[in-house]
């Protein structure tokens, strides 16, 4: 029987989604989800927060685990799952941040001041964290917690490009990224035809692992982590593509997608991905 154990920690935020139609501003939230996978001693942490204040609340749960973290896994280039890195090597400085090349290099150039002050400083003012780190090149697709294994498993396109999903053989994890959502409007807006049809390829790859338990990225503030978020992803993209040929405006494919899905968070995503496929 493994020794491996796991715990999840959620955060709620604003969208960064801004001039959303009114109507829905009880659900105009979205959350970030980490998880913990601890050994005896050991520990290694998938992704990270996006305000200064929750990282710093995220570095605070790990130090109170009374684990020795030694690695923190990066699913992909989106800054609300890697802003974290720098304060978590501050308090840990002899664990390591990794994540594939292409991530690493993407984020290299996500973190410049430049591209912070154009993107990120407009919508969350005086909210995020001053320094950032990049992740190191992970080599190969495997790592160890305690002689366990941790498999990196590439996705390819999901809510962005080469993104990837973390799995733990030993007890059924699958840690999505942002592969799998739950209970909240994907983020479609990089995605044309051919990145959603790779989005469900990529629903398919975490499937085919007959994971115990999914986490999701972004989900609900108490997630249930079931498998079956894998499914209601991808009802949910081909929901999106069929509603793309039956309506003509940015705002009747909202709406439409709205009635299909009156009760997800965040209808800032799905704001912005209809002026991206009816523009």
């Amino acid at each position: 029987m493994s020794k491996l154990n796991w715990k999840t920690l959620t955060k709620k935020r604003g969208s960064s989604t801004q001039g959303v139609p009114p109507g829905k501003e009880a659900l105009a939230w979205v959350t970030n989800t980490v998880t913990l996978i601890s050994g005896e001693r050991d520990a290694v942490l998938v992704d990270t927060f996006l305000f200064e204040r929750q990282c710093e609340e995220l570095v605070d749960w790990v130090v109170e685990s009374g684990k020795n973290l030694t690695t923190i896994y990066v699913t992909h280039a989106h800054g609300d799952h890697y802003f974290g890195i720098k304060p978590l090597l501050d308090r840990f400085p002899n664990a390591r941040a990794v994540a594939t090349a292409t991530v690493v290099n993407t984020i290299q150039g996500q973190i410049t001041p430049e591209f912070v002050k154009s993107f990120w400083e407009p919508r969350f003012p005086g909210q995020l964290p001053s320094r950032f780190a990049a992740p190191q090149i992970l080599d190969g697709d495997t790592f160890y917690l305690e002689n366990e294994e941790l498999k990196v498993v590439e996705l390819g396109h999901t809510d962005t490009s080469h993104t990837t999903a973390l799995y733990v053989p030993s007890i059924g994890l699958a840690i999505s990224g942002d592969g799998v959502y739950n209970g909240t409007h994907l983020y479609l807006a990089e995605c044309d035809e051919e990145a959603r049809n790779e989005w469900l390829q990529a629903l398919d790859k975490i499937e085919l692992l007959q994971p115990k338990a999914v986490v999701a990225g972004h989900g609900v503030l108490d997630p249930d982590h079931s498998p079956r978020h894998i499914e209601e992803t991808r009802k949910y993209i081909h929901d999106f593509n069929a509603t793309i040929g039956t309506t003509q405006t940015h705002m009747e494919f909202y709406e439409k997608m709205l009635s299909l899905y009156p009760n997800r968070v965040n209808p800032g995503s799905l704001w912005a991905a209809a002026k991206v496929v009816k523009p």
